[in-house]
């Protein structure tokens, strides 16, 4: 309810610009699939290196496992490149991998694959051979696509130095972009999430200095956001929002958030959404240690892109008879992938709690 549209923007599009995933070199054996042979060669790159249409179709179908938005791009020529330079480019940083770092992925990628199954066997027996058929993959197909962003991202954040994570972390220090606050509010809406009206503003503004002064006589904050507040994220639990990251909410509401005095309850504040008697029971800023680990993942996936825009050039990728791919639908049942595990709901209304390859 309280994300900015450009934060719903960025999750919405994580999956078309993050280089996080990739998968094993799977053989080609040179069988038919519809009117493609999958044991014809699509790409050549510098050394003798080639792709054969099977390996590129489990590749791409590994990924639409976990994006499954993928799927309404799947014949542009200009994401069938995407996918192969990304594909080339793990092959070759796979390579570069120490035995150290393919030992850890084989540990993370047995834990990733048990929250993988355990999720679809929540959803029904054969709920997670239906999704891997949908996408022509098999289980193992799959293990060996998160075992590769495993190595590769590992393998990755070795070249990060923990300079580098401080002069980042003081980055963010300054940004305020560790900031993490809980707060309470009751939400007055002007317009229900379809755009019709619920009432005026002058309305809206009665009805929330009406909340403000019950909470101020000593009214129970819980009971007055189940019954007044229009936030469905939050009214059933007593209008908090926990430990939450400031840069996710609109403007106004985070100003309010990062600036009133703690455990005071607000005059009314108004965003788009309405008004909100808010009251901000904690704030803290994330230290070094705590964020140490995802900071050294994002660089990691610098380095990765660096790869990418300025070493895969060189090995003169030749890509030809690839853009007959039929767009298959998007599953109803999938994971929702982000580079990392994420607590918060995701923009694609897919369940938190979804495994998803993460470091």
């Amino acid at each position: 309810m309280l994300q900015t549209n450009s934060k719903l923007t960025r999750r919405l599009m994580l999956g078309l610009i993050a280089v996080v995933l990739t998968m094993t070199v799977l053989s080609g054996c040179g069988k038919k699939d519809g009117s493609k042979e999958t044991g014809s060669v699509v790409a050549t790159y510098k050394d003798g290196g080639k792709v054969t249409r099977g390996e590129f179709d489990k590749y791409v179908g590994a990924t639409k496992f976990f994006y499954p938005m993928y799927a309404q791009y799947e014949a542009d020529p200009a994401f069938q490149e995407h996918m192969m330079n990304q594909l080339i480019a793990f092959r070759l940083l796979s390579n570069k991998a120490d035995d150290a770092t393919k030992k850890d992925a084989d540990t993370k990628t047995t834990e990733q694959m048990k929250q993988i199954t355990d999720y679809f066997n929540q959803q029904g027996k054969d709920a997670l051979t239906t999704q891997l058929k949908e996408y022509a993959i098999t289980q193992d197909d799959l293990k060996d696509y998160v075992k590769m962003s495993m190595v590769v991202l590992g393998s990755a954040e070795k070249q990060v130095t923990d300079d580098q994570v401080k002069t980042n972390y003081d980055e963010k220090l300054a940004a305020k972009a560790l900031d993490v606050v809980t707060v309470r509010h009751v939400l007055v809406m002007l317009q229900d999430e379809s755009g019709k009206d619920l009432r005026t503003k002058d309305e809206a503004l009665k009805r929330a200095n009406e909340v403000k002064d019950k909470l101020k006589a000593g009214g129970d904050f819980a009971a007055l956001a189940k019954e007044y507040s229009d936030d469905g994220g939050s009214k059933d639990n007593g209008g908090q929002y926990a430990d939450a990251d400031p840069n996710q909410w609109v403007e106004n509401f985070k100003n309010a958030a990062l600036t009133l005095p703690l455990n005071q309850i607000s005059e009314p504040i108004e965003t788009e959404y309405g008004y909100h008697v808010m009251k901000v029971e904690s704030r803290k800023t994330k230290t070094l240690d705590e964020t140490k680990a995802d900071i050294k993942s994002e660089l990691a996936e610098t380095v990765i892109t660096n790869f990418m825009d300025k070493d895969l050039p060189t090995y003169d990728i030749k890509i030809t008879g690839l853009a007959t791919a039929t767009p298959t639908p998007a599953a109803s049942v999938a994971p929702s992938a982000t580079p990392a595990a994420t607590a918060t709901p995701t923009a694609t209304g897919t369940p938190a709690s979804t495994p998803t390859p993460a470091k």
